[in-house]
C-alpha cells in the first residue's frame, strides 16, 4: 500500500480530481499558498551564516518561485494526486512554502500548508532515534543481539539491533505475506497487535543471512518498537513523546491510538483496494505499521525534524556517527544508514502507506531542508508520486544533488503465501508484499510498493 525505496524501500514509504490555485489564504504556519515565499530564518535552521555549499543553493523567491510553482502543479496535474504541500527552506536564501489541490475531494476543501497528515516510515527515524537514545543512556548497544529482549525471533541469537536499524538483518518482511495482504484489504480498519505482525514474517525463513545484504523490511523496525518498550519499560508510543518527540520540540507529531487524526487534517486517497478503485482511506487504522509507520505530523514540524535527524541534535556525537554511517543498498546513489537515508546527498527518509506520502530530508552542504506531504500513495507510470515531487523540486534547487528512487517494477511480485518457503530474493528491501524502496510502509499488494527489478526496495515504503 505504499511503495518507494523497497518498493522504492518499503514504511511506511507509499486518481483523482486535481484542483490547483484559488485565493492566497494564510495559515497557522504563517506560510501563505500560493504566495511569495518569505526569507525569514525558520525554526530548526541556523542564524543566517551563510553554509559551505550555499553559494550555489538559489534565493528561493523571485524566479525560483515561480519556476516551483510550475513543476510542482505540473507533477500534480501529470499524477492525479489530490493536493500536495511543499517546503524549501535554506539558510541565508530564504523560504518556499505552498499548498496546492484539494485536501477532501468530497468537500472540495482546498489543501493548506497547516494540515496534518500521516508521515508512513518517516516513523522509523523516530523509532530508530528512540533506541539511539538508549543507547545514550547505557541501557542498550547496538551489538547487542535481539534475542536478548524479544523471544521468538528465528535466528535472534545472531541478529543485532544495528542489524535491524540499517535493515540488514535478513528478515522476511511481513508485509509481503499473502495471509496479512488479504487481511489487511479485507478489513483496514482493523487493529492489528505487533506479535501478530511478526507472526506473519516468521512464518516464512530468513532471506539472507545477518549483516549480508540490505533489505527493507517492516519487520526490523516492529521489533525495535518491541525492544524499546522491554527497555524503555513503557508504551513505544508514550516513550518516543517523552523522549524523542518533547526533546525536538515537536507540537504537532504524535502516535496516535488506533485510526484517529487530529484536525485539521487531509483526507487521503488510495487505489490499494481489493478492487482496485479508489478509496477515502483517512480512517484506515495504521497499526499494521506500528512502529515502522504509523505516526502522524504536519509541515512545520518536519521541517524541524529534518534538521534535528540530520544533525543529531537530541543525540550523542558518538550515536549520531553511527546513524550517519551510510551503507549501499544496491540502488545508485542512495546510502542507508540507521533507520535514515542518504539521496544523493539529501538525508532523511519518505514514508508511503494507503492514502498518503511524505519526502523530509535535508541538504548539509546548503543547510538546506524539503518537505513534501501529500494525500495519494498511488503509483504514476510506476513511480511514487511523493519521488516525483520532490525530485522536479531538486531539480531546481539542488541539480547537483537531485533526490530520486528507481520506479518500481511494472508487475509487482506477487506476494508471497503464508508460510511458504522463500528464497532470497535478488531486490533491496521493501515494504510492500512487492519488495518496498525505502520510506514504504505501506504491505506491497500484489499490484504495488517501492520496487524494481534487481534493484533493493526503495527507503520509505512502510
Amino acid at each position: 500500500m505504499s511503495r518507494a525505496i523497497a518498493v522504492a524501500l518499503a514504511a511506511a514509504a507509499l486518481p483523482t480530481a486535481l484542483a490547483c490555485g484559488g485565493p492566497a489564504r494564510t495559515d497557522r504556519h504563517g506560510a501563505t499558498a500560493p504566495a511569495a515565499a518569505s526569507s525569514s530564518p525558520a525554526a530548526g535552521d541556523t542564524d543566517g551564516t551563510a553554509a559551505p555549499g550555499s553559494a550555489s543553493f538559489p534565493e528561493l523567491s523571485g524566479d525560483t518561485a515561480k519556476r516551483l510553482d510550475s513543476a510542482i502543479q505540473d507533477v500534480l496535474k501529470e499524477t492525479g494526486v489530490p493536493g500536495v504541500i511543499a517546503g524549501v527552506w535554506a539558510n541565508g536564501k530564504g523560504s518556499y512554502v505552498r499548498a496546492f489541490g484539494v485536501a477532501d475531494k468530497q468537500a472540495n476543501a482546498k489543501m493548506t500548508s497547516d494540515l496534518y497528515m500521516r508521515i508512513g516510515s518517516v516513523t522509523k527515524t523516530f523509532t530508530v532515534t528512540g533506541l539511539l537514545r538508549l543507547v545514550d543512556q547505557g541501557k542498550v548497544k547496538l551489538d547487542d543481539p535481539v534475542g536478548k529482549y524479544v523471544d521468538g525471533v528465528p535466528g535472534g541469537d545472531k541478529i543485532t539491533l544495528r542489524q535491524l536499524a540499517d535493515m540488514r538483518s535478513g528478515l522476511f518482511n511481513y508485509s509481503e505475506d499473502q495471509g496479512f495482504d488479504k487481511a489487511l484489504k479485507e478489513n483496514p480498519e482493523r487493529e492489528f497487535l505487533p506479535a501478530e505482525l511478526l507472526a506473519y514474517a516468521f512464518q516464512h525463513p530468513s532471506n539472507s543471512a545477518p549483516g549480508k545484504r540490505f533489505q527493507y523490511s517492516n519487520t526490523n523496525t516492529v521489533l525495535l518498537g518491541m525492544v524499546i518498550e522491554k527497555v524503555g519499560g513503557q508504551p513505544l508510543a508514550n516513550y518516543l513523546r517523552r523522549n524523542v518527540v518533547l526533546p525536538s520540540r515537536l507540537g504537532h507529531t504524535s502516535f496516535p491510538k488506533g485510526a484517529s487524526l487530529p484536525n485539521p487534517h487531509a483526507h487521503g486517497y488510495t487505489t490499494d483496494t481489493p478492487n482496485g478503485q479508489e478509496a477515502d482511506a483517512t480512517g484506515w487504522n495504521p497499526s499494521w505499521a506500528w512502529a515502522a509507520g504509523a505516526m502522524v505530523s504536519d509541515l512545520r514540524d518536519m521541517r524541524t525534524w529534518a534538521h534535528t535527524l540530520a544533525t543529531g541534535t537530541i543525540l550523542s556525537p558518538a550515536s549520531q556517527k553511527e546513524r550517519l554511517d551510510f551503507q549501499g543498498t544496491g540502488i545508485p546513489g542512495i546510502g542507508y544508514g540507521l533507520g535514515v537515508f542518504d539521496n544523493h546527498g539529501w538525508i532523511g527518509h519518505n514514508g508511503s502507506l494507503p492514502g498518503y506520502q511524505t519526502v523530509v530530508v535535508y541538504l548539509p552542504d546548503a543547510e538546506a531542508t524539503l518537505v513534501v506531504l501529500l494525500n495519494s500513495d498511488t503509483a504514476h507510470q510506476g513511480s511514487e508520486p511523493s519521488t516525483l515531487f520532490a525530485q522536479a523540486i531538486t531539480k531546481i534547487v539542488s541539480p547537483g544533488h537531485v533526490y530520486t528512487l528507481p520506479a518500481m517494477a511494472s508487475t509487482p511480485p506477487t506476494p508471497v503465501p503464508s508460510g511458504s518457503p522463500r528464497t532470497a530474493s535478488p531486490t533491496a528491501p521493501g515494504a510492500s508484499p512487492a519488495q518496498p524502496t525505502p520510506g514504504q510502509t505501506t504491505p506491497a499488494e500484489p499490484t504495488s510498493g517501492p520496487t524494481v527489478p534487481v534493484v533493493p526496495p526503495t527507503p520509505g515504503t512502510t
